[in-house]
Order: structure tokens, then C-alpha cells, then sequence
């Protein structure tokens, strides 16, 4: 089973950066897509960006222009860089994907951003 890591949140101010990685245990081309999730508190899961096998990116209204998901296929690894953050992009970031060989849904545990003053 291919198991996915999330590293690289913390406590940044208003309008800083941060880059979230997602490492694979296995090759990230045995998922359909690999996204970036977050959910904050009280509120739903929501999708903010995702890189499919074919490596069209797609994104969130809400950070389109400041979010950058990209892929390094040779560490299995996928990475959002953020940029411009806002108080409102504070939540717990999740990667995830569909395995194409059993279908089953894997997820990482999840990285906390907190974007304060």
C-alpha cells in the first residue's frame, strides 16, 4: 500500500510564503491525480489543487495566482507552494489520491498552516 506524508506546515504572518511537500512511498504515477486539501476548522474538506497524471493543473478560485502545485517524479514527491497567504487559507492541509490499480481512495495526516499576525 502506497502510503503519502505530509511535511512543511507552521505559523506564518499574513502575506508570507510556505511549501508544502507530499511524499509518496511508491511512484505517484499509481494515482490518477494526486490533490492538495485543506479543511479548517468547522468547516468542509475542500479540494485547493490538484496535478493529474497528465500534469494539467487545476486550482481553487480562491488561490488561483498564489498556489503553485508541481511534482518532482523522481522523488515521488508533490509539492504547493503558497504564496500571499491569508488569514483565511489557516487550516489542516491534506494530500490525497486514487490508486488506479485498487481504486482505493489514500491520504496523508495532514500538515497544519496557520496564517496569524
Amino acid at each position: 500500500q502506497v502510503q503519502l506524508v505530509e511535511s512543511g506546515g507552521g505559523l506564518v504572518q499574513p502575506g508570507g510564503s510556505l511549501r508544502l511537500s507530499c511524499a509518496a512511498s511508491g511512484s505517484i504515477f499509481s494515482f490518477n491525480a494526486v490533490g492538495w486539501h485543506r479543511q479548517a476548522t468547522g468547516k468542509e474538506r475542500e479540494l485547493v489543487a490538484v496535478i493529474p497524471r497528465s500534469g494539467i493543473t487545476n486550482y481553487a478560485d480562491s488561490v488561483k495566482g498564489r498556489f503553485t502545485i508541481s511534482r518532482d517524479v523522481a522523488k515521488n514527491t508533490v509539492y504547493l507552494q503558497m504564496n500571499s497567504l491569508k488569514p483565511e487559507d489557516t487550516g489542516v492541509y491534506y494530500c490525497g489520491g486514487r490508486r488506479i490499480a485498487s481504486n482505493a481512495e489514500v491520504w496523508g495526516q495532514g500538515t497544519l498552516v496557520t496564517v496569524s499576525s
